[in-house]
């Protein structure tokens, strides 16, 4: 009776609004997302790098939010952000930033998963987010994905399902809501969803076998599932995305898979969906679907299109009043059980709970516990410390739009320096960068997704052919680097270029501590993947 009481007396726009999570621009909430709070009492705000500066600017902007919603006599509001961890990361100043997913399955802990992602929710929830849209549980079985790669904890799906469940309940333990994504599996693509819409032409046989684990393993205690923007034939032959196909969400998910959870899409500006139907048709169609939430991250005019355009497709009998009603109670209750709207304590109480000692100790010794050593044929490793070194560093760009681009991280070799008395750096791609070789005793290739950059491609095997016999080969992103240039005679993994990750990659080459990571996919028959998994 309670629920009837809290939302009996809502309009049809308000119920509507309730299905929304909108994103705008700006570090203090702008006019656009305040008219939207205002008129229609919008579900949830995501934050996005373009809305964060550091920690205590976070914490205010939440506070203003939450204050804008409440001026408004409108019900509290999700505040969600997507923090996976490593590459995947909007919040990074004045936090403990986690390691991301590839790197916590290359150390190969559920416990480590747990902790980290306690961690990382109790400082969300601290700063006004209770929303998380990770833990991104596709399972990495394709080299040339250009959205999920390190993302994805595994190509293992029982290995992705272990893990992605204990982030969940790491999450939640720490009340923010986990959000598994992105159903029913993004990671065999090889078209970025942000630009284009993939097709997966697996049959009902291979999904059960390898891209529905996870979900089906996390179905039962997750408060939310993310939809992916990928058509799935074998599923739904009408050749919709999944996040507007009735078959997967309402046949499946709710069906077969018996969630009960929210539902929530990707966001609609993404190409896959804007390019072929648009927000405002694509919103009606994915709460026909069964989707409960409509996630529209940019565009304020489009967002306020969307609402209208569901309004109007419930008015002319399209779109029924009940099915607004039976998301609508998802959502509400669900912000009910995680207490969403609950103050925030002031700044000078969350600051002490944030990026302390113990939650950086954790995440460093998670990152320190990836680092692999795939081979070192040569005796190459650890490096000595007194030899002239020189360090080749690649142009970091961004792999997909789910990236950051980073700026202000810093270089191995400057870490390298830091340790070592005769470090020189150059740039991959420099006209300088393989001069003089015969002056350096040793040399430390880094790569970046070598694969899919031709200029780390060509310098390797430059370097290879004439300074093999002394260069070791880094990984900071992708360990299929090392097919890329597979007669190099060390080479160490780490999983992403935050500032953590090269600590820890500097740490290993220097023997400042033994990698115990182990690769956690297959790279070929030669490196296959590390773990007996329960070991």
């Amino acid at each position: 009776m309670g629920e009837q009481v809290a939302w009996g007396q809502f309009s049809l726009r308000e119920k509507i609004g309730q299905l929304f999570v909108f994103g705008f621009h700006g570090h203090e909430p702008s006019a656009e997302i305040e008219a939207l709070i205002g008129d229609y009492g919008v579900g949830g705000i995501i934050y996005f790098t373009r809305n964060i500066v550091d920690a205590k600017q976070v914490h205010a902007l939440s506070a203003g939010l939450m204050a804008s919603a409440e001026r408004s006599g409108r019900s509290p509001m999700f505040i969600a952000v997507d923090q996976e961890g490593g590459m995947v990361s909007r919040l990074v100043k004045g936090v403990t930033l986690m390691p991301g997913n590839m790197a916590l399955g290359a150390a190969g802990s559920a416990g480590g998963v747990f902790e980290s992602a306690a961690m990382c929710g109790e400082q969300l929830r601290a700063l006004g987010i209770n929303l998380n849209y990770a833990p991104c549980i596709d399972v990495n079985n394709n080299p040339d994905n250009p959205v999920i790669n390190v993302r994805s904890y595994s190509d293992r799906p029982e290995v992705v399902g272990e893990l992605g469940l204990a982030a969940v309940r790491g999450y939640q333990r720490s009340r923010v809501s986990a959000t598994v994504k992105h159903f029913p599996g993004h990671g065999d693509t090889s078209v970025d969803s942000h630009r284009d819409l993939p097709v997966l032409t697996h049959d009902r046989e291979r999904l059960d076998a390898i891209e529905l684990v996870p979900f089906k393993m996390a179905a039962g205690e997750t408060d939310m599932i993310m939809t992916a923007h990928v058509c799935l034939p074998a599923l739904d032959p009408s050749g919709v995305p999944s996040t507007l196909s009735q078959p997967v969400l309402t046949g499946l998910l709710r069906g077969e898979l018996g969630y009960e959870g929210v539902i929530v899409t990707d966001c609609l500006e993404m190409n896959a969906i804007d390019k072929f139907y648009g927000p405002e048709r694509g919103a009606v169609m994915a709460l026909q679907a069964g989707a409960d939430m409509v996630l529209i991250c940019h565009t304020a005019a489009k967002q306020r299109t969307a609402i209208e355009a569901v309004v109007a497709a419930v008015e002319n009998g399209e779109l029924s009043e009940a099915r607004i009603d039976a998301s609508l109670a998802r959502v509400m209750r669900l912000k009910a059980k995680r207490a969403v709207g609950e103050a925030l304590a002031p700044w000078a109480e969350v600051e002490p709970a944030l990026n302390t000692p113990d939650q950086q100790a954790a995440a460093r010794h998670w990152s320190e516990a990836s680092a692999t050593l795939v081979k070192n044929d040569r005796g190459l490793l650890p490096l000595r410390r007194e030899a002239k070194t020189l360090v080749l560093w690649p142009e970091i760009v961004t792999v997909s739009e789910a990236d950051e681009l980073l700026t202000d991280d810093g270089t191995l070799g400057g870490r390298l320096a830091a340790r070592m008395p005769h470090v020189t750096e150059r740039r991959v791609g420099a006209a300088d960068a393989l001069q003089d070789l015969a002056a350096f005793e040793q040399i430390v290739f880094v790569s970046y997704d070598a694969a899919k950059h031709a200029n780390e491609r060509e310098l390797a095997a430059r370097l290879l052919a004439e300074a093999g016999d002394r260069t070791v080969a880094v990984s900071v992103r992708n360990p299929l680097d090392l097919l890329v240039y597979p007669d190099v005679s060390a080479f160490i993994a780490v999983y992403e270029c935050r500032p953590l990750a090269l600590e820890s990659a500097a740490g290993a080459l220097l023997g400042e501590f033994t990698p115990t990571g182990r690769l956690p996919l297959t790279l070929s028959a030669q490196y296959p993947f590390g773990w007996r998994w329960g070991e």
